[in-house]
């Protein structure tokens, strides 16, 4: 066997030492936290409000960066080629984690490869909306005008490939209707749609639609999702209507580059699923009509596995591809 020299040695125990140095130092300067959706959205009120409470428990600062377009596949990218130094973290995504690698052959990064799982922040349910002055009163309804139109509903979505967009489709299948999916670029434009009737509908999340619905700017039909949410508990769930196989749901968690040390890791995960467990946190979460997780990083990782799964099989049912 052939030994090392001392010289050889020294270097490579120098190197471990100042490896865990690294480690047990960090962080010694501002996180960034990069999120794919603009300002006020669901998911920019979950990295906002989590970072704020996270700088405290790290004793830095979190600075948030919104990277908005292609449903979160901008941001992912980013942080999938950003430094893996710990400074640098992700607000994933089912859309962009899950579902756009099932979708989009030609995607610039595989989360499964590229990122460290930290944790599963929160989750959310969806709401099949309407325009306020919608002439559909209630899901039934919905369901019966799709069926009697001679053409496809038009139905909003925030971008191909997004759980809206197969929500819609699973919507469709389950009520034996057709749909025409208009694919918008930005968040805001959707509403805009949705608002001003130019779409028969749209799904959006619980934590848009405890807004938009309490301030009479859409019409929330139904909601996925095991029970009713108590943000919105005068809407049914669509097992509670009939429609049981209308059901998922989006889950947003925090990524790290691949390569990020363990050490790191490990305290992002203790100090994120800390500010999770915020009393002041949960409450603003849970009042956006979000659910808490905090997993552990296994956990997530599992996560990860299991969903590609599921999407992987509602995309081979539904025969999307975006390429």
């Amino acid at each position: 066997m052939k030994l090392l020299s001392t010289g050889k040695l020294l270097a490579t125990a120098c190197l471990l030492a100042a490896s865990t140095t690294v480690a047990a130092a960090w962080p010694e300067q501002p996180i960034r936290l990069t999120v794919g959706f603009p300002a006020g959205t669901g998911p920019d009120i979950v990295a906002r409000t989590v970072g704020e409470r996270l700088a405290k428990e790290l004793g830095q600062a979190v600075v948030v960066e919104n990277k908005t377009g292609a449903g979160g596949q901008i941001a992912a990218f980013s942080v999938a080629n950003a430094a893996a130094d710990g400074y640098n973290i992700l607000l994933g995504e089912v859309g962009s984690i899950s579902i756009s690698p099932e979708t989009t052959s030609s995607l610039s990064y595989k989360p499964l490869r590229d990122f460290a799982p930290i944790t599963e922040a929160v989750r959310a349910d969806f709401v099949l909306v309407t325009p306020p002055d919608s002439p559909h009163a209630d899901l039934p309804a919905f369901v019966k005008a799709a069926t009697d139109h001679p053409d496809a509903f038009n139905f909003a979505t925030f971008g191909a490939g997004t759980p809206g967009h197969f929500g819609a489709e699973l919507l469709a299948e389950a009520g034996n209707f057709e749909i025409e999916p208009i694919h918008y670029r930005s968040t805001g434009d959707a509403v805009t749609a949705i608002v001003s009737a130019q779409v028969e509908g749209a799904f959006i999340t619980t934590a848009m639609a405890s807004t938009q619905v309490a301030g009479g700017k859409m019409k929330g039909l139904a909601i996925t999702g095991a029970q009713r949410n108590k943000m919105l508990p005068d809407i049914p769930t669509f097992a509670e209507l009939g429609m049981p196989d209308v059901n998922f749901g989006a889950w947003f968690a925090f990524f790290a580059p691949k390569g990020t040390p363990e050490d790191v890791l490990e305290k992002l995960n203790a100090a994120t699923v800390a500010a999770l467990n915020d009393a002041k946190v949960r409450e603003t979460l849970e009042q956006a009509g979000f659910g808490i997780v905090g997993s552990s990083r296994q956990q997530l990782a599992d996560l990860l596995v299991s969903e590609q799964k599921v999407w992987s099989g509602v995309v081979e049912k539904t025969g999307f591809k975006i390429n």
